[in-house]
């Protein structure tokens, strides 16, 4: 099993009363709340953590994007990925993943993470997703075409890479006379593409046709395995056996001595995560024409933790599988059942959550490299 660090790079200092009366941590929460001082001092923080991480010997680091939101940082994730490209010496740098339906210009993602295959030599991993649907409205793009723009740019961005230019492309969005992008992927012919996923039946179709890493993110185990089991099926339709490695489940961890201790310090910081950063109302997680009425009525039903009226505390989040929280016993025990259910290669962990503070965490992370890496390096991950 290989492990990632995933870091969402939340405001931690976000004033949590604040949200709770604006109703959201996205869009329409005010920038006023942001401190540049304390900012600065968060970006060089979770940028060492993320280094740190390397020396630990996590396999990879991970970062994300989203847009007008106290939840994460990362706007532009690719400014970060540049930043740790010559500092992180070992482990693998994943984007998951740059929203793509949100881009004028796909070929500008070509180009970036091109550049950071090169800067790592190799060791860069793309993902690629359409986006929550909060982006929607941070960023004024039409839901009803996210589909529709996420495979046309998805499809030239590929192309590009594979494609020796210049050729001219003419789609419904996207048009260009001349496509050539400088410099070419270091990987030959691209970097492995992962998409990460709330569960969407089309999307994980789309990824074991195209034997592409699917990533699950925050959901209970049982919803996990259940969606691993039908990339599975898809991959079987498709011709081929998927192996572990192409699952990677997004999840929470926390280490401490005792199950007692791990629940009482993480319990303030992940109900923050959680309950409050993020928090949004269902019209802006689902807009109009963002997805269909049978998923909808999925996402809706089932959806865990901050997007429901009434969020979720430490202990139904435990219960659930949706995190593993406890002493190293306890951890590597519940990760072990969750393995043996699911099947997944790969953990994408998040070390830091919500308003976690940059010594628990440093803590967190090097109990989970000493105490529970060790474990599940070697051993062969176990298909449900």
């Amino acid at each position: 099993m290989k492990f990632f660090n995933f870091h969402l790079m939340p405001y931690r200092h976000a004033d949590l009363q604040a949200i709770e009366r604006n109703a959201s941590a996205w869009v329409t929460f005010s920038n006023q709340h942001y401190d540049p001082q304390l900012g600065a001092e968060l970006y060089h923080e979770y940028l060492d953590q993320m280094e740190y991480a390397d020396r630990l010997g996590f396999d990879g680091v991970c970062l994300n994007e989203h847009h007008q939101t106290a939840y994460g940082l990362m706007p532009t994730p690719g400014v970060l990925a540049g930043a740790l490209a010559r500092s992180v010496k070992k482990a693998q740098i994943a984007i998951l993943g740059r929203a793509l339906p949100l881009l004028n210009n796909p070929l500008s993602v070509a180009e970036e993470f091109a550049i950071l295959d090169n800067l790592t030599r190799g060791r860069f991993i793309a993902g690629f997703v359409r986006g929550i649907g909060a982006e929607y409205h941070a960023m004024g793009i039409n839901p009803a075409e996210s589909q529709a723009r996420f495979q046309e740019a998805h499809d030239l961005i590929v192309r590009a890479w594979a494609e020796p230019g210049p050729f001219s492309y003419s789609g419904k969005y996207y048009q260009f006379k001349y496509v050539n992008p400088w410099p070419r992927p270091y990987q030959s012919p691209r970097p492995p593409i992962w998409v990460p996923s709330q569960g969407s039946s089309s999307t994980i179709e789309w990824a074991a046709r195209l034997r592409y890493t699917y990533c699950q993110t925050l959901s209970p185990i049982e919803t996990v395995a259940r969606f691993f089991s039908m990339y599975r099926e898809q991959a079987l339709r498709n011709g081929y056996e998927a192996s572990s490695e192409q699952l990677a489940w997004s999840n929470c961890i926390y280490v401490a001595e005792t199950d007692e201790k791990a629940v009482r310090e993480a319990k303030p910081h992940l109900e923050a995560l959680m309950g409050t950063l993020l928090k949004m109302p269902m019209e802006m997680l689902l807009p109009p024409g963002y997805t269909n009425i049978e998923a909808m009525k999925r996402i809706k039903a089932t959806r865990q933790g901050g997007f429901n009226k009434k969020p979720q505390n430490i202990e139904d989040l435990m219960k659930a599988g949706v995190v593993i929280i406890g002493s190293p016993s306890t951890v590597r025990e519940k990760l072990a059942e969750y393995e043996h259910l699911a099947g997944f290669g790969t953990v994408l962990t998040k070390t830091q959550f919500g308003t976690l503070p940059n010594d628990m965490t440093r803590a967190n992370m090097a109990a989970i490299a000493e105490e529970i890496i060790p474990h599940f390096r070697d051993k062969q991950a176990v298909a449900s």
